[in-house]
């Protein structure tokens, strides 16, 4: 993939520019009608996403694994907001922490360091799935929690029969009690990554709109069609979800229309802005949709709720 230009101009500031197109009332790809005739950062006619019809039952619940080996592309903080913006909707969400920094867990104000955690799960420590759920302050978000313990997992279970299939066999108690599960993985594509595509019906990939993390992108998506190929024939590309977006500055718009060009519609139309925002929500342990509801960020994570449920990616 060719790099993004850099010239003189680059770290310059740009007002945001409103690009038309005619006015159309052709449905989009998955099915949504343009709202007006502004392009959104993608360069495609902004979509307006309807509100989910409410659930009249919960489960069995989509798998989605947030994955990228590139660490600080937001997949912690999507996991969070993802899940209480879904939360708000109605659906019920488990979070999982798949990540030895415990991240997810601080980020939802859960202590994981005095009660069992998907490492014992994982180990074989702790049998039942339920013992190591923890309800969040969040309504409706369960949160499985992880802590530096899980960086020794991948050497317990190196010599395990069918050692990939792991964290799917611990999934299995608790699918059909929730509508969406979360996994928030590491930046790595080892074992415990592994693990977490082959229990996934669904990847979302978080890309920071920006160089270094856009050539990587490349290689987790060619890992994903080795699972694919050999070990979950269902898992599916939910999206690229590109994040700490900044309309000013020139590199960040030409990294988004890079990735626009390499992989068309499976790019979201959600874009999530960069924000001090959220490191502020993350001190407090409570997602933004509850920290600053009325923010942007707030509602960029509510529409990409929306934008997965009318793709069919989230019930």
């Amino acid at each position: 993939m060719r790099a993004p230009h850099r010239g003189p101009s680059e770290g310059r500031r740009y007002p945001d520019r409103v690009r038309t197109q005619p006015t159309s009332s052709t449905p989009t790809l998955f099915g949504g009608t343009p709202a007006t005739t502004e392009l959104g950062p993608t360069g495609r006619p902004r979509t307006e996403f309807p509100e989910p019809a409410p659930l009249e039952s919960h489960g069995p619940a989509r798998i989605i694994t947030l994955c990228n080996q590139k660490g600080g592309v937001g997949k912690t903080t999507t996991t969070i907001n993802l899940g209480a913006a879904l939360s708000e909707y109605g659906r019920r969400v488990l979070a999982i922490d798949f990540d030895p920094q415990g991240a997810l867990s601080a980020g939802l104000g859960v202590q994981a360091h005095d009660q069992p955690t998907v490492y014992d799960l994982l180990v074989g420590s702790v049998k039942d799935a339920h013992d190591v759920i923890v309800p969040s302050r969040v309504p409706g978000l369960d949160v499985m929690p992880a802590n530096i313990d899980l960086s020794a997992a991948e050497v317990h279970l190196v010599n395990e029969v069918a050692r990939e299939q792991i964290l799917a066999r611990v999934l299995r108690q608790v699918t059909g009690e929730y509508d969406v599960v979360l996994v928030d993985c590491q930046p790595s594509l080892g074992l415990l990554t592994v693990n977490a595509l082959t229990a996934a019906h669904g990847v979302l990939i978080p890309l920071e709109c920006e160089f270094f993390a856009l050539r990587g992108v490349a290689l987790l998506v060619e890992t994903i069609e080795k699972v694919r190929d050999r070990l979950n024939p269902a898992i599916e590309l939910d999206g690229i979800l590109p994040t700490m977006f900044d309309s000013r500055t020139l590199h960040s718009r030409e990294v988004l229309e890079r990735v626009v060009e390499a992989f068309g519609d499976q790019v979201l139309e959600t874009v999530i802005g960069r924000t001090v925002k959220f490191p502020d929500a993350t001190v407090s342990g409570v997602p933004i949709t509850q920290f600053a509801p009325g923010h942007a960020a707030a509602q960029a994570y509510r529409q990409l709720a929306r934008e997965l449920i009318h793709r069919g990616a989230a019930a």
